[in-house]
């Protein structure tokens, strides 16, 4: 009876010590929460935007106190849907490398943005975050962490594609190419030739259009002079410089527009190319070629 009596309290010491020893290894293994690196927001330009539009974004970050960056850091943009589904990203780096960030130092910079033509319509969420690209860690940020330090930032109205006014490449256009695919959508531009056409209909107000280029710079390395012209009136001049893409935006007043119901822009490039004929090139591309347009949008002004 007594040696029972033993062998229970010596089980029952047992357990009650596996329990302490379990609880201080879990006090041991759980890490002290690290302190947010910054406060991050988001200003949009409209709360309303259609599929396929222009888009600008400021984003601002104020960096902590006792902020400090080993490593620059990626921002990490998602916009999801109501179901909290993602739609498309729009990671970057900042402009400002997060390395040269100083403590209380507020860093705010705007982005525009071109819409996918994603297939949802309503409300959408941003999400915003600070990640390593070596590790994917995220960093602590200050504000709602809607899980895996990913923080709601802003909120939205995806409004349908043909809210736009509806831009038509006429004549002067090769035929459209489509490059790598995002998460709803894929990369798609036009060379233009020599001179190249748009059509849109007139919104009868002032309007901005956006032209958003570049030159690749792959077999041809010489900047490239671009005029846009309405109506036989210049309306604005840029330069191409290879590798480096270039989003235009060019004011147009009432009275540039005119009255007519149907607007006719002409696109003037100085220079272009055949890849085919250019020393030292394995282009077999007998097209002559200008700059290469990745979008081509009228945005009517509120």
């Amino acid at each position: 009876m007594r040696s029972t009596t033993r062998r229970c309290f010596s089980f029952t010491g047992l357990i009650a010590f596996v329990t302490l020893a379990s609880v201080f290894a879990a006090c041991r293994s759980k890490q002290p929460e690290a302190p947010p690196v910054a406060t991050p927001s988001v200003a949009l330009a409209r709360s309303r935007v259609a599929l396929g539009s222009p888009l600008d974004i400021t984003y601002t970050f104020v960096v902590a106190d006792n902020a400090h960056f080993d490593q620059d850091q990626r921002v990490m943009v998602h916009i999801i849907d109501a179901d909290e589904e993602l739609i498309w990203t729009d990671d970057h780096n900042p402009p400002k490398p997060t390395t040269e960030w100083k403590p209380g130092q507020t860093i705010q910079y705007t982005r525009t943005i071109f819409v996918p033509p994603c297939p949802y319509i309503g409300e959408a969420t941003i999400q915003i975050g600070l990640y390593s690209t070596a590790t994917q860690k995220r960093l602590p940020l200050r504000g709602e962490d809607m899980g895996q330090r990913a923080y709601k930032a802003a909120k939205f109205q995806l409004l349908p594609q043909t809210e736009n006014v509806p831009v038509v490449y006429k004549e002067g256009w090769h035929p459209v190419e489509v490059g790598e695919h995002s998460s709803c959508a894929s990369v798609e531009w036009q060379w233009t030739k020599r001179d190249a056409t748009l059509i849109f209909r007139n919104p009868k107000k002032d309007s901005v259009l956006y032209l958003d280029t570049d030159n690749p710079g792959s077999v041809f390395t010489q900047n490239q002079e671009v005029q846009v012209s309405l109506a036989g009136q210049p309306l604005d001049h840029f330069t191409v410089t290879p590798k480096q893409q270039l989003l235009q935006k060019i004011p147009m007043t009432v009275a540039q527009l005119g009255t007519a119901d149907m607007v006719e822009l002409q696109i003037d490039v100085d220079k272009t190319f055949v890849p085919a004929l250019l020393p030292g090139s394995n282009s077999k591309d007998p097209r002559e070629l200008g700059i290469r347009v990745f979008h081509a949008f009228v945005q009517p002004t509120p």
